[in-house]
């Protein structure tokens, strides 16, 4: 018996030995991104999650764009408070004509008229006017117009800043889910990699007794199956590592050409706990989420849009006033300059049905503006309740690994003594230490499961503003 088991245990061993370097490549993808060397993680950058946080909050385009209109938004309050200001305007003007009635004009405004001037006041001849002047124009009134415009436009800065925090609130949870997601593809490439190794011995072993006729051939080609699908497994993981990189990458805008690595926190993680009310998540929602507030905003801002276009109803007034020179030629002479100023008051009588039109569009803007309010919440309600029951789903499978833990420990611990006596063959003992490492990684996966519907919970309620 003794023999019998050195033998099967030199046979076992000899997959093991063909494959050196798979426990040393579990290991460095554990701490390196796949296809890196280890030179390259000496000199990239490396990121633990609120190092990454902090670096997509500084960096990422999204959030770089959403702080552009803000400013946009904030120039467009002194574009619509610049109609309460004086507007000023120099211009130079130039006349030829023998046109009677313009030519005596002419001649008064350049202070020129004399005695001889009526007699030629049917043949002028030629003559030249230069003027340059300044013009003031201030407006009035102008139906409320310009103030309804001016805080519209205040709201828009508002309902920018909510964008902003709606960008910043998602990419916070983009960024959390990713590292974790990059973190559960690692452990998922190492139980993989276990498989290879287990199947592989029990495949050569299998082999060996089908060459002695002890086992079917069937048996041979079950292994086979289940080798191909540990290497499929082992792409795919290698894969999935690979593309929560790239998206790590894509969030804090970097360049795919630029080296980094992705570091596990120090600490314990801590296990997410479910809220116990739903209805209090909604309602924290509902007042919390940036996108609820800047959809009200844009309610408000089209009510204002609304009573802007209606204002074009009323009168209009505008202030004016004038001061320039004419002469005939390009100089200046205060004995020649002149002084205009005035009021206008004006009323459109009738605009083509164009201010009916435009109050229309106006109103109906207001009610596209308050739907799209109604559809924010109603979406968010749902969001609500699918990252709930997300959460809810990965605590229980939390726990259920957990549990299976404590089962595979107990079995490899009971295999290993067999083992010792001799009762078991090493495959044997080799698939109980795959079956526990496995129960552990799943452990680990879910842990990074449970906490990535946590940040999406967050997310949903609008926690990360």
């Amino acid at each position: 018996m003794p023999k019998l088991i050195t033998k099967r245990l030199a046979l076992s061993l000899l997959p093991l030995l063909s494959l050196p370097n798979l426990p040393a490549l579990a290991d460095q993808v554990a701490n390196l991104p796949a296809g890196k060397t280890v030179t390259e993680k000496s000199s990239s950058q490396s990121f633990s999650l609120d190092q990454a946080i902090d670096y997509a909050l500084a960096n990422n385009p999204d959030l770089q764009i959403a702080i552009e209109r803000i400013g946009q938004a904030q120039a467009q309050v002194g574009v619509a408070l610049s109609a309460f200001y004086p507007q000023v305007t120099a211009r130079v003007g130039y006349e030829h004509s023998n046109n009677p009635a313009q030519v005596f004009s002419m001649i008064v405004a350049q202070r020129d008229f004399g005695a001889n001037s009526i007699q030629n006041i049917n043949t002028p001849g030629y003559r030249q006017n230069f003027r340059p002047e300044i013009i003031g124009k201030l407006s009035l009134f102008r139906g409320g117009q310009d103030y309804q415009a001016s805080k519209a436009a205040e709201l828009g800065i508002d309902a920018a800043e909510f964008e902003r925090s709606s960008v910043r609130n998602a990419l916070i949870e983009a960024v959390t889910a990713s590292y974790y997601a990059y973190l559960a593809a690692i452990e998922a490439q190492k139980v993989a990699q276990d498989s290879i190794t287990a199947i592989a011995s029990e495949l050569m072993q299998t082999k060996l007794q089908y060459e002695a006729g002890t086992v079917l051939k069937s048996d041979v080609l079950s292994l086979e199956v289940k080798l191909a699908e540990a290497q499929e497994s082992d792409i795919k993981a290698g894969n999935s590592i690979e593309l929560s990189k790239s998206s790590i990458a894509n969030l804090l805008g970097l360049p795919s050409d630029q080296a980094f690595t992705v570091s596990p926190s120090s600490s314990a993680l801590p296990k997410p706990k479910l809220p116990s009310s739903f209805d209090g998540l909604l309602d924290l929602a509902m007042l919390q989420r940036p996108e609820v507030k800047s959809a009200a905003k844009q309610v408000e801002i089209a009510q204002l849009k609304i009573k802007s276009e209606q204002g074009a109803y009323l009168l209009k007034a505008d202030a004016y006033v004038s001061y320039g020179q004419n002469s005939q030629e390009p100089d200046f002479s205060s004995s020649r300059d002149n002084v205009t100023a005035g009021v206008t008051v004006e009323m459109d009588l009738f605009s083509g049905f164009n201010t009916q039109q435009r109050v229309k569009s106006a109103e109906r803007k207001a009610i596209e503006a308050r739907e799209t309010e109604r559809k924010t919440k109603l979406a968010i309600e749902q969001e609500v309740k699918i990252a709930y029951l997300k959460l809810q789903e990965a605590l229980a499978r939390l726990n259920v690994t957990e549990a299976s833990v404590q089962a595979a420990e107990e079995a490899f611990r009971l295999v290993n003594e067999e083992r010792r006596a001799e009762i078991v063959t090493v495959t044997r003992y080799i698939e109980s230490e795959v079956a526990r490492n496995k129960a552990q990684s799943n452990t680990i996966a879910a842990h990074y499961d449970a906490l990535s519907a946590e940040a999406a919970l967050k997310k949903a309620i609008g926690d990360w503003k």
